[in-house]
C-alpha cells in the first residue's frame, strides 16, 4: 500500500457540483474541493431541461484544477442525482439535453403508466415507490409524447452514467442509479423488461448493469500532470448510495437521512422488502454499496426552502445588504414558536420551481391553518413539516421491517442544518448524529478506494470515516407534543389527497 492514495470524486448535486481530490493515509481519509459550480434546468423548447454544458464545463474545469496539482491522482468516479437519463443517438451524441424530473411531463406519464399498468403492477414489478420523479414515467411521456426522441436514440445512459461515458468511452449504467428508475426489478437487479415492454417502451436502449467498483478504462484526454495514467472507477453513482457509504452508523437499523435538496430517510437492509405493506407505505427500493437494499421514502427535503430563498431574493429581502444567507433564515424560524402552521412536504405543487412562500400560504389558507406570513414563520413551518416528515417515513419503515431504530444518522448539506436537526430528534424521539457535510463526496471516493484495494470494505469504509470526519449530537427535548401534530399533519394529508381525487373525477365527467 502506498503511504497515501489519493482518488478523484466527481459529485453532481441538483444545483451545485464539486469535484474534490479525496486521500487516504492509511488510517483517515483528506478531502479537499478543487472546484465548486452553480447550475441548474432552465426551460428550454417549452421543456424544462438541465444545462450539459454547464455540467460539463464545471466537471473538466475541476478535473484540470487537479491535473496541475502535485499528487498522482489514481482513479475518479461521478455521482449525481438520481431518475434523470439522457438519450445516446449512434455516433455518441445526444438526442437533445436531459430533461429535468420536475417537468409537468413526468406528472402526465405516470398517469399514463398507472392507467396502463396500476399501482400495484408497478410496485410489485420493480419494489420502487410510485412517486412522479421516477425515470420510468418520462419514459412512458417519451412513448407517447415524444416518440421522435426514442426513435433517435440508440442508448439510454443515466446522468453518473453519461459523465463515465464521456470520461471514458464505457457504456454500462451503475446499479444503484439504475435503481432509481423504477424499471428495474430489485428483487434480480436486472432490468424490468416485462414491465417496459407493456409501457411500450423500447428495452434496446438499455445498457449492461454494472456493480460500483467496477472500472471502465483509462481517463481520455491528454493529461500530462497528476491525472497521467488516472482510471475511471464507478462508484456508488447515486449521490444518496453515496452518503449512505460514508454514513457512519453506529449500529445495524439506525436510519439514514441524506439531506439536501431532496431528503431520502430510510435503513439499510440485505434485502429488498416488495409486498403490499411496503406498497400500501411508498416505501422504495434502492441499490447500495455490497449487496445492500435502502428501504426508503423520498420527502421533498431542502428544496422547500432553496425556492423559498429564491423567491425572497427575487422580492428583495435581504439582510445588511445581501441575499438571505440559509443560516440566517434558520435563526428567523427559530424565533417563531413551533408546530402553528404545518404542509405535507411532498404535495405535489410544491414539485416544480416557482414561489414557494405563497404555495405554502395557499396551503394553509385551504387547510384553515393560520397563514405564515414572515419569512421566520413560512421557514419554521417548512421546517417543521420536515420533521414531520422524517417521522411518518420511519414510523412506516419501522412497521414494515419490525425494527426499532436506535438513532437517527444525517448526512449531506442538511447536516449543517443545526435547527432541522434539533427539531429532527424531537420529533423522532431518536437521538440525532448529524455529519458529515460532505459524505456523498467521501462515500464516492471511498468505493473507488475499496475497488483499488485500499479500503477493505462497508465496515471498514464507516470505520475510517468516522475517524476522519465529526459529528454532532441532538438529543431529543420535552416540551412539544409532536405526536398530536403528527396525526394534524396526517389528518391534513388525507384530507387534501381527497380533494384532489373529488376534483380529478370532476374534470373527467366534464
Amino acid at each position: 500500500m502506498n503511504s497515501t492514495s489519493t482518488v478523484a470524486a466527481v459529485d453532481l448535486g441538483a444545483e451545485s457540483g464539486r469535484v474534490a481530490a479525496v486521500s487516504f493515509d492509511g488510517s483517515a481519509l483528506t478531502l479537499d474541493v478543487a472546484h465548486r459550480f452553480s447550475h441548474g434546468p432552465r426551460e428550454r423548447d417549452g421543456v424544462l431541461r438541465w444545462d450539459l454544458d454547464t455540467l460539463n464545463r464545471g466537471v473538466r474545469e475541476g478535473l484540470a484544477v487537479l491535473d496541475a496539482g502535485a499528487d498522482p491522482i489514481t482513479s475518479v468516479g461521478v455521482d449525481t442525482w438520481g431518475v434523470d437519463y439522457a438519450l445516446r443517438t449512434a455516433d455518441g451524441g445526444l438526442v437533445d439535453e436531459p430533461t429535468c424530473y420536475r417537468d409537468p411531463r413526468q406528472l402526465e406519464g405516470m398517469a399514463a403508466a398507472v392507467k396502463e399498468v396500476g399501482a400495484a403492477g408497478l410496485y410489485l414489478a420493480t419494489g420502487v415507490q410510485l412517486i412522479p420523479i421516477n425515470t420510468i414515467f418520462g419514459l412512458v411521456s417519451d412513448v407517447r409524447v415524444h416518440p421522435h426522441r426514442l426513435a433517435a436514440a440508440h442508448g439510454l445512459l443515466m446522468m453518473p452514467d453519461l459523465f463515465h461515458h464521456l470520461l471514458s468511452g464505457a457504456v454500462t449504467s451503475e446499479y444503484t442509479i439504475a435503481s432509481t428508475t423504477g424499471a428495474l426489478d430489485m428483487r434480480t437487479g436486472r432490468w424490468a423488461t416485462e414491465l417496459l415492454e407493456q409501457l411500450g417502451v423500447p428495452t434496446r436502449l438499455l445498457p449492461e448493469v454494472v456493480e460500483p467498483g467496477t472500472e471502465l478504462g483509462p481517463l481520455r484526454g491528454e493529461h500530462t500532470g497528476a491525472l497521467r495514467g488516472c482510471r475511471v472507477i464507478v462508484p456508488a453513482a447515486h449521490d444518496t448510495a453515496s452518503a449512505v457509504v460514508a454514513a457512519p452508523l453506529r449500529a445495524p437499523g439506525s436510519i439514514f437521512i441524506s439531506s439536501g435538496t431532496w431528503s431520502l430517510v430510510g435503513v439499510e437492509t440485505d434485502r429488498p422488502w416488495i409486498n403490499e405493506d411496503a406498497r400500501a407505505a411508498n416505501l422504495t427500493n434502492e441499490g447500495g454499496y455490497a449487496g445492500t437494499i435502502r428501504l426508503l421514502s423520498n420527502v421533498m427535503g431542502l428544496w422547500l426552502l432553496q425556492e423559498c430563498r429564491r423567491q425572497w431574493a427575487a422580492e428583495g429581502h435581504v439582510d445588511e445588504g445581501r441575499e438571505l444567507s440559509y443560516p440566517r433564515i434558520a435563526e428567523l424560524a427559530a424565533a417563531e414558536p413551533g408546530l402553528v402552521s404545518l404542509v405535507d412536504p411532498d404535495f405535489t405543487a410544491f414539485l416544480a420551481p416557482g414561489d414557494m412562500p405563497g404555495r405554502i400560504r395557499d396551503y394553509c389558507a385551504r387547510s384553515g391553518q393560520p397563514i405564515p406570513m414572515s419569512i421566520g414563520a413560512v421557514a419554521r413551518c417548512v421546517i417543521d413539516s420536515l420533521a414531520l416528515g422524517y417521522r411518518r417515513v420511519i414510523e412506516s419503515v419501522v412497521a414494515i421491517t419490525g425494527g426499532a431504530p436506535p438513532a437517527v444518522h444525517v448526512v449531506g448539506g442538511g447536516s449543517g442544518h443545526t435547527l432541522l436537526c434539533q427539531l429532527t430528534a424531537d420529533a423522532t424521539g431518536l437521538p440525532v448524529y448529524a455529519g458529515p457535510v460532505e459524505a456523498t463526496a467521501l462515500g464516492n471516493a471511498a468505493v473507488q478506494l475499496a475497488a483499488l484495494g485500499e479500503l477493505a470494505g462497508l465496515t471498514d469504509i464507516r470505520a475510517v470515516v468516522s475517524a476522519s470526519a465529526r459529528t454532532a449530537e441532538y438529543i431529543p427535548r420535552p416540551g412539544q407534543d409532536w405526536a398530536s401534530a403528527a396525526e394534524r399533519l396526517a389528518a391534513l394529508t388525507r384530507a387534501e389527497t381527497t380533494s384532489r381525487s373529488q376534483r380529478s373525477v370532476t374534470e373527467e365527467s366534464q
